[in-house]
């Protein structure tokens, strides 16, 4: 019988080689494949933890000594080495994932929901040996075969004993919190010092091995290319980020740039763990701004649903009444925002399926704002629909920094086609401009004109929903905190995917997977909660792009639309130009030798263990791109001197730390003596075992350290109980692979522990933002319904047609 680990059904060329699978067609081989990775994934799932980690053992054993027996050759010593580091990190690694297994349901929200971050790490931690298994069988199976491709199979095999290494690392700091926290509690809040010294030590973790071919490895298959196609189009962007003035520019200039990152997933893995660690929040917010262009969001419109209403609103800064639900006779004033930028206009967008009652009225007439020319409608008046007795007002993720309504209307249409009742999405104002609480100002107020002014929406507003995810998720909770504290309507229940509910810096079992997270970096949570909370940003190069606006800018970038291209093609030209001249140097290196190395090997050759003390000295990080590869002239260098470090002030503080630490962190020495840097690792490692550390030296990330992160309706994880108690209904839809899954956890336990209903769904190998993937693949598509599921829950609707 052929057993399933024979093959890994991800990489095409590793396929048998059958007539059938070879002359197939390519849907054919697609479908072959798919059976192939269910098959071989039903006989992982019965695998225990310690029959996985002895075959792999066992078959890395028998590889080192068919290798091993080769001759001296470099490739065969290289393959022999690389099963001995597999064997050596399979073997220390069980052990540490089978005590974080035995007291994980201590963690849970109860039996039915068994998810946090020590099961996420687990998970991650035996995709990974799976990954490993699956190729070690492939080698034992095929290494006589005339057709085995050496080069590329030692690549894959020290791409991922460089990920196992890693993994194995966050295994101990897991281990770690599991003694320094409370019992019960997966955020650290003991001594500020023994957590200060343990992340000054795991920022410093090389990370670029899980964005170069481990790309996306603990993720459902499905969504491997998107997640390769997002990280190559990131390290083209960020190549051309800053020399060009508008985000057209940039993006027009990668197309001419990205292949070499696609065939080089060493130079890609390389580029992109320089980009996260070195880029401002202004690179992040024009990155994800791109789907804003209108181009891009035209083409997503025309895969969408269809729907009858989708027009955006300016609601005017003008004061209202609403009245108290203690005593309707009694009113509140409902001011509009003022922090930061005074008055000014809230915009939200209006999506309905059909067109309702009150929808056409000259009254919401007056608050349409336009968005460009629009097509003379030719077909007749439709005719309306009563007004719906349900109403959702959602508000947008993007980590406060990015996205708009438009990037989130694709989704929010299948929404309202599903629920049948209106969508009020907010377009809160973003940061760095305009920092807490002006978003929460603004996505109050739109809340309450909406439960005003629902008539004018096609809805009676008998049950009303608040509905977000990730940053839109903290500002649902924080939204119904307010409109409690106010003593007005709350809504009737909140559906908030993947939320953010702990803002202040503090670490966690599922934190620790934003290591090798693609979508949400450790250095990009740092960034957006940093702009979130007030901390000053460098000015960007570009000041009109603020006078000019959202709509001004996609004007201005259509209009540059072909000189951009002109530019990318000449920037494409130059490329080529720069590696032609850098073939002379090639020529030193033996034709029996690789062209390159892969940054894993290039990991190994680097000094293992704790930095010394002379590597703080004149510290400089520098492009990480490969030595064999063409550098970028003009990359800045970001020094990181010891003096710098010295005389930097309290908010240059790791992303992890907490506020009380700000002390310390201004008070310290210029570096840190060898004693201590040995007792931090030795803390948190076994002797003999070093992870593999970053070429770039210690990650210091900023974050404004100011008790303002302690505020509750910033971070309502850590509101009192009676206010959480004022919370309606929560209905939360988790990834148990995002870093923030332990927000989501903490924060149904705490409401569970004071009575107050709630629920909690994990979907299973989807990153953080499956929403805005809804239409990517199955398993996307199957999260966003259950999505619509709870908001069904709330709004009381019957179930969808069987």
């Amino acid at each position: 019988m052929e057993s399933p680990w024979e093959t890994r059904p991800w990489v095409a060329s590793e396929a048998p080689a059958s007539k059938k699978v070879q002359e197939g067609s390519k849907s054919q081989r697609r479908r072959w494949w798919r059976k192939a990775r269910a098959k071989a994934s039903r006989l992982l799932q019965r695998m225990d933890l310690r029959t996985m980690t002895q075959s792999l053992v066992t078959l890395a054993e028998d590889n080192m000594a068919f290798f091993s027996s080769q001759g001296p050759g470099e490739t065969a010593r290289r393959l022999t080495g690389v099963f001995a580091g597999i064997r050596e990190q399979a073997l220390g690694l069980e052990p540490t994932l089978g005590r974080l297994l035995s007291v994980a349901h201590l963690f849970d929200l109860d039996t039915e929901t068994p998810a946090n971050g020590y099961r996420s790490l687990v998970h991650t931690a035996r995709c990974c040996l799976a990954h490993l298994l699956h190729k070690s069988r492939y080698v034992a199976s095929n290494r006589r075969s005339i057709f085995f491709r050496t080069s590329h199979n030692l690549a894959e095999l020290e791409a991922y004993l460089a990920a196992i290494t890693q993994l194995r690392a966050l295994a101990y700091y897991a281990q770690r919190l599991l003694t320094t926290n409370q019992p019960g509690r997966l955020f650290f809040e003991g001594d500020e010092r023994v957590i200060a010294d343990f992340l000054r030590e795991y920022v410093t973790l090389h990370k670029g091995c899980f964005y170069g071919r481990c790309l996306g490895f603990q993720f459902t298959p499905a969504i491997r290319p998107f997640l390769q196609t997002i990280s190559i189009g990131l390290v083209s962007f960020g190549e051309h980020y800053k020399r060009n003035e508008t985000g057209i520019s940039v993006t027009a200039s990668s197309l001419f740039t990205g292949g070499r990152f696609a065939i080089d997933p060493e130079l890609r893995g390389a580029e992109f763990e320089r980009i996260i660690q070195n880029l401002d929040v202004h690179f992040w917010k024009a990155f994800w701004n791109i789907t804003e262009i209108q181009v891009l969001s035209s083409l997503a419109n025309m895969a969408s649903t269809t729907v009858r209403v989708s027009r955006l609103l300016s609601l005017p800064p003008i004061a209202f009444e609403m009245p108290l639900t203690s005593d309707p006779e009694l009113t509140v004033t409902i001011s509009p925002p003022l922090a930061h930028t005074g008055p000014g206009p809230v915009f939200v967008r209006l999506i309905s399926y059909d067109l309702r009652e009150g929808q056409d009225s000259k009254e919401l007439s007056g608050f349409i704002r336009s968005e460009g020319p629009r097509s003379l409608e030719l077909r007749l008046r439709p005719q309306q629909a009563p007004r719906s007795r349900a109403l959702v007002v959602h508000i947008h993720g993007g980590g406060f920094v990015a996205q708009t309504s438009k990037s989130h209307e694709p989704y929010l249409k299948s929404w309202a086609q599903e629920l049948g009742a209106p969508i009020l999405s907010i377009d809160y104002s973003l940061a760095p401009e305009a920092p807490f609480p002006r978003a929460l100002e603004e996505c109050f107020y739109a809340y309450c004109w909406a439960v005003k002014h629902c008539a004018l929406l096609g809805s009676t507003g008998e049950r009303i929903c608040l509905a977000g995810d990730s940053a839109g998720g903290n500002l649902c909770f924080t939204v119904s905190l307010r409109a409690a504290a106010y003593g007005v309507r709350v809504p009737d229940g909140i559906m908030a995917a993947y939320p953010a509910t702990m803002l202040q810096s503090t670490a966690s079992p599922s934190r620790l997977l934003s290591l090798m997270d693609p979508l949400l970096p450790l250095s990009v949570l740092s960034k957006c909660v940093s702009a979130y909370a007030g901390e000053k940003t460098e000015d960007h190069p570009d000041s009109n792009q603020k006078a000019l606006g959202m709509m001004g800018l996609m004007q201005r970038d259509t209009a540059l639309l072909f000189r951009d291209l002109r530019l990318g093609a000449s920037s494409w030209l130059n490329a080529f130009l720069e590696l032609g001249g850098q073939k002379s140097h090639l020529k030193l290196v033996s034709k029996t030798e690789p062209m390159r190395r892969s940054v894993s090997e290039a990991a190994l050759t680097q000094p293992e263990g704790p930095l010394g003390t002379d590597s703080l000295k004149g510290l400089k990080l520098h492009d990480l791109s490969l030595r064999s590869s063409c550098e970028t002239p003009d990359a800045p260098e970001l020094s990181l001197s010891a003096e710098t470090l010295r005389t930097s002030t309290p908010s240059t503080v790791n992303f992890l730390l907490g506020s009380e630490d700000r002390s310390e962190v201004s008070e310290a020495p210029e570096e840190l003596s060898n004693k201590d840097r040995v007792r931090g690792v030795g803390a948190a490692f076994p002797e003999g075992f070093h992870p593999r550390r970053c070429s770039q030296g210690a990650m210091w990330m900023p974050l404004y350290s100011a008790p303002i992160v302690k505020n509750p309706f910033m971070s309502p994880l850590l509101a009192p109980d009676s206010m959480l108690q004022t919370l309606p209904p929560v209905h939360i839809v988790a990834c148990a692979l995002d870093p923030m899954l332990d927000d989501s956890v903490m924060f149904a336990r705490r409401l569970r522990g004071l009575g107050q209903p709630v629920t909690l769904r994990v979907v299973e190998d989807l990153p953080h933002g499956f929403l805005s993937l809804a239409a990517l693949c199955q398993e996307t598509r199957q999260a966003a319904a259950l999505c619509v599921e709870r908001i069904r829950l709330v709004l009381n609707l019957p179930g969808p047609p069987v």
